[in-house]
């Protein structure tokens, strides 16, 4: 036994004091282990009822409707600057007093047109970017070595060709 040990008595005092010790410094410093133990719990909680919400997938009309008009955006934007040159084109003087026109849209209305725009294509990014597939791994080689395949057709006509 140690000197400490025989200060103390025997090893349960230590251990009760290096216990009461920890107990202690938790009130003053938490215990990161359990702090983030009970942060990724919150987190996976919160992921199980965010998906019990979208479980079952709705068919109803105004459900069809929803999705439909969340299709337009981009179409429109696309082919309404296509339209913006067509009509350049076709008539200037009208483009060009319309273009003078949006000179008197305020800085800050352009400011939230900009960030509605890149709100959403930001979020639409965002979910392909988090649903996109998963390439799996590539198999690892066999124990046995490269003679050994796993396709045996091709192993045949290896033997046949004598390589």
């Amino acid at each position: 036994m140690g000197v400490i040990g025989k200060i103390l008595g025997a090893l349960e005092a230590t251990t009760a004091i290096g216990q009461a010790a920890t107990t202690v410094a938790e009130v003053f410093t938490p215990n990161a282990t359990k702090k983030m133990e009970a942060a990724h719990e919150a987190y996976l909680k919160s992921l199980e009822e965010f998906g019990a919400e979208y479980q079952f997938a709705r068919e109803g009309w105004f459900d069809r409707l929803v999705n439909g008009l969340n299709r337009l955006p981009r179409p429109f934007l696309a082919f309404g600057t296509l339209g913006l040159f067509v009509h350049a084109m076709a008539d200037p003087e009208g483009f060009t007093r319309r273009m003078v026109g949006l000179n008197y849209v305020p800085e800050p209305l352009w400011w939230l047109l900009a960030a509605i725009v890149g709100f959403y294509f930001g979020a639409r990014e965002s979910f392909y970017l988090r649903n996109r597939p998963r390439m799996s791994p590539a198999p690892a080689a066999t124990a046995a070595g490269p003679e050994e395949d796993e396709n045996a057709a091709l192993a045949e006509w290896r033997k046949r060709d004598g390589a």
